[in-house]
């Protein structure tokens, strides 16, 4: 399928690593020219991306410094993914307020500064892609981590009032949203507990004993990044132009397992 964005340019925050790595490297094998992002000066740059960016933008200086970085590659920028995001641990009762603002420093205005940089050069030439990505407590947080969801909870809100400012505009705006993905960090978490459990059985087994008991979905186990990265690279194509103001999961039916979950209880 041509997914109509060869040679336009695109931006991946925060893809030195993780699902954002492998975004940046699928959009750079449709021939979209890719830059890649990290926090620092050493973050590893995405394979096959035109430059690699590095700055911190929880901060205005380091959102700056990004932003003529890109400018001195490739002059614009027409896909703008903010992936750079990251959920930390706490409890009520036990955040502090430079918790709070960290989070979201890190998860909302990480993304404004991004869109502020890049959506006039979009509504120039009448054409933009925004994508956001979120996760499952997007608009359903848990009961931990409440400066993480309020955050993305924002995210969600700040996405949605863009799209409806941008009426044929050409530029569409959108937030996906996915459950727990598998990463070197989540395997190694299910290893741990599976060894505290005392069970037995090769990854697939732990993976799917895992998934029953903590983090129920239809299919039975966590979406691989790739899936992630293909959804993403739809949503910002040629092909997803009547795609806007949306909030997309990928979730493997975790939502309706949590609605039966809920109906079953009550």
């Amino acid at each position: 399928m041509d997914l109509g964005i060869r040679n336009r340019v695109a931006l991946v925050t925060g893809s030195h690593r993780g699902t954002g790595q492998v975004i940046a490297q699928r959009l750079a094998t449709e021939g979209v020219r890719v830059l890649s992002h990290g926090p620092t000066a050493d973050s590893e740059p995405a394979a096959g991306c035109l430059g690699h960016l590095w700055g911190d933008l929880t901060t205005d200086e380091g959102a700056a410094q990004v932003v003529t970085q890109a400018r001195a590659l490739c002059g614009g920028v027409d896909i703008l993914i903010n992936n750079l995001g990251a959920a930390e641990a706490g409890q009520w009762g036990e955040l502090t307020t430079a918790d709070w603002l960290a989070s979201y420093q890190l998860n909302v205005l990480s993304a404004s500064r991004m869109i502020d940089a890049w959506l006039p050069g979009m509504k120039q030439q009448g054409w933009g892609r925004i994508l956001q990505l979120g996760t499952l407590g997007t608009d359903r947080p848990g009961g931990s981590m409440p400066h993480y969801y309020a955050a993305k909870g924002a995210l969600l809100t700040l996405t949605l009032g863009l799209a409806q400012s941008l009426p044929a505009s050409g530029i569409t705006v959108n937030i996906l949203s996915p459950g727990l993905i598998l990463t070197p960090e989540v395997e190694a978490s299910f290893r741990r507990r599976a060894q505290r459990q005392g069970w037995d059985g090769d990854w697939s087994q732990i993976e799917a004993r895992s998934v029953q008991e903590r983090h129920p979905n239809l299919i039975g186990r966590i979406a691989r990044r790739d899936e992630v990265a293909d959804l993403a690279l739809f949503l910002v194509s040629e092909r997803a132009s009547f795609i806007t103001g949306q909030n997309i999961r990928i979730d493997g039916g975790a939502l309706l397992c949590s609605a039966s979950t809920t109906q079953g209880q009550v």
